[in-house]
């Protein structure tokens, strides 16, 4: 059933020459022990807004589809897409040059990967964070509010202020997931400690601060001091870059805020990140994008939906890294045994990755 929902800078980075496309880093192929691919294999994968180093969604889908490339000698074709123009004229370049698999990275691709993939039936096409009608197309899709949830929990405990905040891009799916399993997190641990944390910044569905878009700028930095403002002394910021503009809104305020990042272990992306990032709600992207591109690569493309959990640790939380002082090894417990109750289904996580 279709379901709704939606490391360092890149080695070797060189310009393709396609109409309405950026820079896009250009990959070596495999080495002469690489596997064989079938006939036809030619992955090719198209970014969202932010780019392939963006240390989130993007870089995360770029890094397992190359994995995949190298091991079956495949040379991997990047593009890279800077405005929501750019996503039908960078996938019709990519049909152009017979790609087969086509990875499209993220729910603002889906109008355009479904109508190319409608109208190539014969190419295999990986659509990252939503579901397709098309039989060609593999989504893959992630309950990323289970770990949303151990995260919402861990920061409600965290907390010494009892206000934690959140923030999103756009109103969209594959965001907001993020923050309601966040503010579940938050009103589980009230209910089982007998607390009052207040989530700010988000209510539920679009009832909550969203910057428009993906993008570091002056909007997200001020929508994250809008919430640091009433006290937070957590936040979650999902939206890819816009993590940046909280930890420069956190350094504006000279107050001792910690920040959980998305996607990525943000720790290890982003190592200037290091100082504040309490945990990171992870998105393993980069190992289901490889497990797809590697299938079609033998011929082995299946088109069923493939959905990230806890249990098949798809999704998860990363180390506490820096913060591991800081943190009452009780609640770590807590929290551990809280991510067992989730798996067996003693405790229920809503989701929108439910809903259809």
């Amino acid at each position: 059933m279709k379901r709704a929902i939606q490391l360092t800078a890149l080695a070797g980075v060189a310009a393709l020459a396609l109409a309405a496309c950026a820079e896009a880093p250009e990959e070596s192929g495999g080495d002469s022990s690489a596997a064989t691919a079938v006939e036809g294999f030619k992955p090719c994968i198209v970014s969202d807004q932010g780019g392939f180093d963006d240390k989130s969604f993007n870089q995360l889908s770029f890094e397992g589809a190359q994995k995949a490339a190298d091991e079956f000698g495949a040379e991997l074709t990047p593009v890279q897409s800077q405005t929501e123009t750019d996503y039908q004229p960078n996938m019709e370049s990519l049909v152009g040059q017979d790609c087969s698999p086509i990875i499209a990275v993220g729910f603002n691709l889906s109008a355009a990967t479904e109508e190319a993939a409608t109208a190539n039936p014969d190419t295999d096409f990986i659509l990252v964070d939503q579901s397709a009608k098309a039989e060609n197309i593999k989504p893959l899709l992630y309950d990323t509010a289970q770990a949303a949830f151990l995260a919402g929990y861990l920061s409600a405990g965290y907390s010494e202020t009892g206000k934690v905040g959140t923030f999103g891009g756009q109103a969209i799916a594959t965001v907001t997931i993020f923050m309601d399993g966040f503010k579940q997190g938050v009103e589980y641990y009230n209910e089982v400690k007998g607390k009052d944390v207040q989530v700010i910044g988000y209510s539920g569905g679009d009832k909550g601060s969203f910057t428009g878009k993906f993008e570091a700028n002056e909007t997200a930095k001020t929508t994250a001091q809008n919430i640091l403002d009433q006290g937070v002394d957590v936040i979650l910021p999902v939206g890819g870059p816009i993590y940046q503009s909280a930890i420069a809104a956190i350094q504006d305020s000279g107050k001792d805020v910690a920040l959980i990042g998305v996607d990525a272990d943000l720790y290890e992306s982003d190592p200037s990140t290091q100082p504040y990032v309490l945990t990171s709600i992870l998105k393993k992207m980069d190992v289901s994008t490889y497990e797809a591109v590697a299938s079609a690569a033998k011929g082995d493309f299946d088109a069923s939906d493939y959905i990230g959990t806890l249990e098949n640790e798809g999704v998860g939380i990363a180390p506490l890294h820096n913060f591991e002082d800081k943190v009452d090894p009780a609640l770590m417990d807590e929290v551990t045994a809280l991510q067992d109750k989730i798996i067996s289904g003693e405790v229920t996580v809503e989701s929108k990755i439910d809903e259809e």
